[in-house]
């Protein structure tokens, strides 16, 4: 019966995903983890006692009687309680009955107070403990070493190392790095981060991502130790918050970022920020956060060009210790053109593949890889990725595509990405004007008319319509 919790687990999240909305259910249940079933006493693990206590205080009716609808009336819950955020090995475990615990709080405050102030890791340290160390979450593995620098990078590579060299006593702070998923965003957080260690070992660098820090905030209004929380963040000389989006629409955490923002400038400490929109374009954001994040250097990281996604992949290849011949990577860069991360998928993959079936890597399984994981998982085209391709086809740059320059072959590539923007998303026609150059929706009709009219008459103009359109994959 060595499944038995997980069955019994399993069908008990049926009958509460159906009872709850679905932010709910990925919040607070999506993390839980069946231990064991004995004797009609189901054990779950839960992260931390802060989720103990409010799934007792929130969800307790629930749980109670999705379990007992498997295992009966005498149905009983216990959880797993992890009191502690750090490494797996310093993890401390406590076993705790479902609303058996009349003092849940003293509880918790008097088993997760550490015992070696020299060790403490948690998130809410008192003000005026000294010399503690903290784990700044960086992966090792994401260096300067590792990151392939391009066009699509290069504004936000050297600002990055140049934070890296000096952090805080740059114009470049904050450091504000957008661009849309799997680009290399967090990649290069990391590697400035490690860089900064490496260059200025007192100095502190903390990474977090925005939902983890929205996670302490909550939990630290809660226990009503808000202060801790705020007087923890500023002690970080170097703090980079990834995905900074995610805050829109919950003034309570933007309101305490705000105060760090403040506090950690004035003291000349680097604030590195990741979002996938420029500061201007953030939605749901107070406009006094916005207007800090203004402040520094706003450096976009963009989908890598053709040369960028080859060299990407000869990169982890080399990693890797793999030999693969370079009309495959040619393949991979010219049809995994979403994401870094879809490159490295495909890469993955077709390695798999090539070990588990005990074939040569060569085309051929490329191939087969490459229109089994992209072409029936691409979602809708965006307009920047549609420039990016057409661009990237002819040869020029984004900038001078969406200048105002009247150059014969620069004019055409603005027509031919309006064609396909047009043609391969949903967006209105004033939309994609204003994407591409700044034009009006009159504009970009007469581009899409001019185009039709040279695919008709032009069979050169075609060929090239049609070798443009083969990157496009679905």
């Amino acid at each position: 019966m060595k499944n038995a919790p997980v069955e019994v687990w399993d069908r008990c999240l049926k009958f509460i995903k159906d009872n709850l909305n679905a932010r709910a259910y990925e919040t607070w249940f999506t993390p839980i983890k069946p231990v064991k079933l004995i004797n009609n006493v189901l054990t779950i693990q839960v992260p931390s006692t802060f989720y103990y206590e409010y799934l007792e205080e929130n969800y307790i009716d629930l749980l109670k009687t999705s379990l007992r609808k498997e295992l009966g009336t005498e149905a009983k819950l216990e959880y797993s309680v992890i009191l502690d955020n750090s490494a797996d090995s310093d993890k401390k475990i406590v076993n705790l009955p479902a609303k058996e615990n009349p003092s849940i709080k003293n509880k918790y405050n008097a088993q997760e107070q550490p015992k070696d102030e020299n060790s403490i890791k948690n998130p809410f340290v008192l003000p005026g403990i000294r010399n503690i160390q903290i784990d700044s979450q960086l992966n090792q593995n994401s260096n300067f070493c590792n990151f392939v620098e391009g066009e699509c990078n290069r504004l936000a590579r050297s600002a990055g190392q140049s934070v890296a060299e000096n952090p805080g006593k740059t114009a470049f702070n904050p450091l504000f790095i957008y661009g849309e998923s799997g680009l290399g965003k967090t990649h290069l957080c990391h590697a400035i981060g490690l860089e900064i260690k490496e260059k200025h070992p007192k100095k502190t660098v903390l990474y977090v991502d925005a939902m983890t820090f929205e996670t302490q905030f909550t939990e630290s209004f809660l226990r009503n130790t808000r202060n801790d929380f705020l007087h923890f963040y500023q002690m970080i000389d170097t703090l980079i918050i990834d995905d900074v989006h995610e805050l829109a629409g919950k003034p309570g955490t933007q309101n305490a970022l705000f105060q760090l923002f403040n506090n950690l400038i004035q003291k000349n400490k680097q604030i590195i920020l990741t979002s996938d929109k420029p500061p201007v374009e953030l939605q749901g954001m107070e406009k006094r956060l916005l207007s800090r994040l203004k402040w520094g250097l706003s450096a976009e990281v963009s989908y890598p060009d053709f040369e960028t996604r080859k060299e990407i992949l000869r990169k982890k290849i080399y990693n890797d210790g793999l030999e693969i011949n370079e009309d495959v990577i040619e393949y991979i860069a010219n049809n995994a053109t979403s994401n870094v991360r879809e490159m490295e998928g495909t890469l993955i993959s077709l390695l798999a593949q090539s070990t588990l079936t005990k074939k040569e890597i060569n085309i051929n399984l490329a191939k087969n890889i490459v229109d089994k994981l992209v072409k029936n998982t691409k979602k809708d085209l965006s307009i920047d990725y549609i420039q990016e391709i057409v661009c990237d086809y002819f040869n020029v740059s984004i900038d001078l595509l969406r200048s105002k320059t009247r150059k014969r072959e620069i004019v055409q590539s603005r027509q031919i990405a309006m064609f396909f923007a047009k043609n391969l998303t949903k967006a209105s026609l004033a939309a994609i004007g204003a994407k591409i150059g700044g034009k009006d929706h009159a504009t970009v009709l007469h581009a899409c008319k001019t185009v039709n009219n040279l695919i008709e008459t032009d069979k050169r103009f075609k060929t090239h319509i049609d070798e443009i359109e083969k990157r496009f994959k679905f």
